[in-house]
């Protein structure tokens, strides 16, 4: 797990995991408030938003509530394969993207010094 140095930091961090997710305040602060968390949702708000320092272990508590409000969402649609279902199995990392076609890993559509492909 990630420690932040200054209150602030983990606020920020905190807040553009919500984004990223599309969780909102409220949820963060129900999910909070039953791990016995003490502050309000507006409290929870301006921490946040950084208007407001909150205690670690209530600041750890808001994190622990995105966590796991995070855990609880669906995985994210992946891009499918062709119908024989075979994984590439070349180029630097064979758990990749599909954003290389394996050649020198460079970027489908540009050739190795980076000026699109003539093909």
């Amino acid at each position: 797990m990630d420690e932040f140095a200054q209150p602030l930091e983990q606020a920020q961090a905190t807040c553009e995991a919500m984004q990223e997710s599309g969780i909102t305040l409220s949820a963060v602060w129900m999910r909070y408030f039953s791990f016995t968390g003490a502050a309000g949702e507006y409290e929870i708000d301006a921490y946040l938003n950084g208007s407001l320092e909150l205690p670690a272990p209530e600041r750890d508590l808001v994190a622990h509530a995105v966590n796991e409000l995070i855990k609880e969402l669906p995985p994210r649609r992946m891009a499918p394969y062709s119908p024989n279902g075979k994984k590439p199995t070349h180029g630097p990392d064979a758990k990749h993207d599909g954003a290389h076609d394996g050649t020198k890993g460079q970027p489908l559509g540009k050739s190795p010094d980076g000026s699109p492909d003539k093909k």
